[in-house]
């Protein structure tokens, strides 16, 4: 496509639909093109069991040195470090600064204000696994503390110096449609140290996509960009993938200004969202997947088979090994768009784009994470571990859009498939007659042999034959019966296709991520101090019974335990469900309990239960 098109048609393309992206208060990093800050980095390498090399010094790195061709061997990380720490005084300085603003300027777009917090929304458990997470970032790889502080202002400068908010747009056409990729580079995400979530690092690319379909009409006057008609928009978010991050253009959920799709940005986290809202989001730590796998199947046990969930028929939203953060996309900030508060500056990505295919490592700082969470990503094109993104090579499979086929071939293609599915009706009906003659001939030569006993062994043969002749025929009845509604089927729906009616827009959604409903919480403060202070309370509480009192130990804590969840019940006027599932959970244990005391005792009442209900039965049967 890019040979086909010019320069300016693309950029037309691009411009037409590009995204409008809103903000929340307090997000200090917005997309900028990646010149200034490649030029603000400095470039190392690190190598298995080594300490990192710099490679280029921060203010030499250009994109030229960044693209030359470099060997360090098998396992070698090649990265940027955006980021030298603050002194003591301009860390100082600008705590102090924020501090002031969030005091003076309370209603600024600057300002952050949390809302309800994080833990009091989820339960104890999912706040005992957030904890263990806090305290791994004590031992593992993470971005320095200040170094959020730091790239704050480096980005105030870059903006100063004339920085401007930036995408870069790529059009693909692939199998039918026309993919516009807008991806946006973020210097830093402050998600950890700015908004109380998972995770903090230097680069970040998001990417939104738009999929048109185009008339290729030969005589077609119009521009390249009016010929295009948008059926469906993704956005990156998180670990979300395939169908979930897609929405069909005339999907309400979707928010528009005009033909610009609207983003809500994650604070700080820059995760795409398509409404407004505080999300809640799941880290799964790599060890703790079978735990979370078995927590699952459990979950789903109580509900379906127990029917604990309340008036609930699906299993609860939250698994408690893993760990919940907020991602706060509320849209009250600066936006940034055609007609918002700053203009987009387009510039074009393609497979010529030096920097984008010829530097494979990462956008920021290697932390050295073993969860990966602090490193920073690599570019728009690679992997952290340098293969292709399955974004750039197949930006359909991305959103689940390579089984759907584009609108203007679709009845087309129905056709074909028609015609094939009556080809596979004739060619059936025409095995079903040439079997059915076959199984007559046998069974008429297995009448006219059977009680010969010299012919013993033939009919035995014939039999056989018989019933493996039976078991295709009524194979493939079936499947002709298969192919018979399938007909019915592509009759139907291209009635339906050509009366222009088309299935549910949210059809093709599995697990759609819905902003967090608020909660009715009781002294809604005092449970949010509550739900704060409860994990280090029960920690100290559990020493000080280890030190005081050891031989109350398993008490004290069933205790404690169980007085934080009687009182959080509380607190979500859940006291009843709290109850209802407590006794069910006991009635369980109890049962278990008898079983394993009195179990051949159990049996043998079984047994006996069971000889009489058949006697019963079959008594019943006689008098009838």
């Amino acid at each position: 496509m890019n040979e086909e098109l010019s320069e300016a048609e693309r950029l037309a393309m691009l411009r037409r639909f590009e995204p409008v992206v809103r903000y929340t208060r307090g997000e200090r990093f917005f997309p900028i093109e990646v010149g200034p800050y490649i030029n603000a980095c400095s470039l190392w390498v690190q190598t298995p069991n080594q300490v990192p090399i710099r490679l280029v010094s921060q203010g030499e790195l250009t994109v030229d040195r960044l693209i030359e061709s470099r060997s360090h061997g098998v396992g070698a990380v090649y990265y940027l470090k955006f980021i030298e720490p603050l002194d003591l005084i301009e860390l100082a300085r600008y705590s102090f600064n924020e501090a002031w603003k969030s005091i003076t300027q309370p209603g600024s777009k600057d300002v952050f204000r949390s809302g309800l917090g994080r833990l009091a929304r989820v339960g104890y458990g999912s706040r005992l696994v957030d904890a263990l997470f806090s305290v791994s970032l004590l031992v593992r790889g993470r971005v320095p503390g200040d170094t959020a502080a730091a790239a704050a202002l480096a980005y105030q400068r870059m903006r100063s110096a004339g920085a401007r908010s930036s995408y870069y747009g790529r059009v693909v056409r692939q199998d039918g449609w026309v993919a516009l990729q807008y991806w946006y580079f973020y210097p830093f995400n402050n998600w950890r140290t700015g908004f109380f979530g998972a995770n903090d690092h230097e680069g970040d690319w998001e990417m939104a996509c738009i999929y048109c379909t185009e008339d290729q009409a030969v005589d077609d006057p119009q521009p390249a960009e009016r010929r295009l008609a948008p059926c469906w928009v993704a956005f990156a978010s998180h670990e979300f993938s395939g169908d979930d991050l897609r929405r069909r253009w005339d999907d309400p959920e979707l928010v528009k200004v005009g033909e610009h799709p609207v983003i809500f940005a994650g604070a700080g986290s820059h995760a795409s969202y398509f409404t407004a809202g505080e999300y809640l989001a799941e880290l799964e730590l790599p060890f703790l997947t079978p735990l979370v796998r078995l927590v699952d199947r459990l979950q789903d046990r109580w509900v379906t088979t127990l029917r604990q969930a309340g008036a609930q028929t699906n299993k609860p939203a939250f698994n408690v090994f893993r760990i919940p953060f907020v991602d706060y996309a509320r849209g009250d900030g600066l936006s940034i768009g055609p007609g918002q508060d700053e203009p987009w500056q387009a510039c074009l990505l393609d497979e010529q784009t030096a920097w984008a295919i010829c530097y494979r490592g990462l956008w920021g700082l290697y932390a050295q994470d073993p969860i990966a969470g602090e490193n920073a990503p690599a570019g728009p094109v690679y992997n952290r571990d340098g293969s292709v993104r399955r974004r750039w090579y197949d930006p359909l499979g991305w959103a689940g859009l390579d089984k759907v086929p584009p609108p203007d071939l679709e009845l087309h293609l129905l056709s074909r498939q028609r015609e094939e599915a009556r080809a596979n009706c004739s060619s059936l009906k025409r095995q079903v007659a040439q079997k059915s003659e076959r199984l007559h001939r046998l069974g008429i030569e297995a009448a006219a042999i059977e009680g010969r006993p010299h012919l013993a062994k033939t009919y035995n043969e014939i039999v056989g034959q018989i019933d493996a002749l039976s078991k295709e025929l009524a194979g493939i009845r079936q499947k002709l019966t298969v192919e018979q509604a399938k007909l019915e089927a592509f009759d139907w729906h291209e009635e339906r296709l050509r009366r222009g009616e088309l299935p549910s827009p949210r059809a093709h959604l599995h697990r759609a991520h819905a902003p967090s409903p608020e909660l009715d919480l009781r002294l809604g403060g005092l449970a949010e101090a509550f739900s704060a202070i409860s994990i280090g309370s029960l920690m100290i509480g559990i020493v000080l019974l280890i030190m005081f009192a050891r031989q109350y130990l398993l008490i004290g804590l069933a205790a404690m335990v169980g007085f934080i969840l009687f009182v959080e019940a509380g607190f979500r006027r859940q006291l009843a469900r709290l109850i209802n599932s407590l006794s069910v959970g006991l009635a369980i244990i109890s049962s278990l309990v008898l079983l394993f005391e009195f179990f051949w005792q159990v049996v043998v009442v079984s047994v006996l239960a069971l000889g009489v209900f058949l006697i019963w039965e079959n008594l019943r049967e006689l008098r009838s």
